[in-house]
């Protein structure tokens, strides 16, 4: 039995009503950016009242917060599913992978460093440290496992591997793509994961 199933009609419903308003937090982030979302505006997209909505959110900032840590929570849960017998540099690709797809579905809205207030906001959100530390903790063990084993350059530091290996996730390329070429879905993740692990030289 799943989790929901565990729980009370009104507290699945309340649960429901929260992953939807998350989703439209993410649609809203993706369209308008941090700056410029309200809470109106999710309000409206998840069709609620404000005051509704503040019962699972007190403010933007808990609102953006708890997106990203579902969002890091997914990245995670991805990771514990994972066949263990995976080397590390497919495991580095298959995340990769795995965020371009969300990426392409509308689920990730940007990096927190693209937005000063947003970076800011996030560093004082302890639930999403302690995500983003396991997470970091995770690939950066891929990393140097990759590097052992001379799957990527030893003389690159690994923090410069870490978050070049992050910007790829938002990479605007992908807009790009999907916006002027005749690329499907698949091959364009296809091709950013060739230009991350392959490069752009002559193979």
């Amino acid at each position: 039995m799943g989790l929901l199933g565990k729980l009370s009609f009104k507290d699945q419903a309340f649960r429901l009503r929260e992953d939807a308003i998350l989703d439209a937090t993410t649609q809203t982030l993706t369209s308008k950016g941090f700056d410029l979302m309200t809470m109106d505006d999710v309000a409206n997209l998840v069709g609620i009242s404000k005051p509704s909505l503040y019962k699972h959110f007190k403010s933007k900032d808990d609102l953006v917060g708890a997106a990203m840590v579902r969002l890091i929570d997914g990245a995670l849960a991805f990771l514990d599913d994972l066949d263990k017998t995976l080397s590390p540099i497919e495991k580095l690709r298959a995340l990769l992978e795995w965020a371009l797809r969300v990426r392409l579905e509308g689920g990730m809205p940007f990096l927190p460093s693209t937005s000063p207030q947003v970076r800011a906001m996030l560093l004082k959100n302890l639930t999403y440290i302690a995500r983003v530390l396991k997470l970091n903790g995770q690939v950066e063990g891929f990393i140097k496992a990759a590097q052992k084993s001379g799957e990527l350059n030893t003389n690159l530091p690994v923090q410069v591997i870490l978050f070049s290996y992050y910007s790829r996730t938002c990479d605007p390329a992908v807009e790009f793509l999907q916006l002027y070429s005749k690329l499907s879905k698949d091959e364009i993740v296809e091709r950013m994961l060739q230009i991350c692990f392959e490069g752009m030289g002559k193979q």
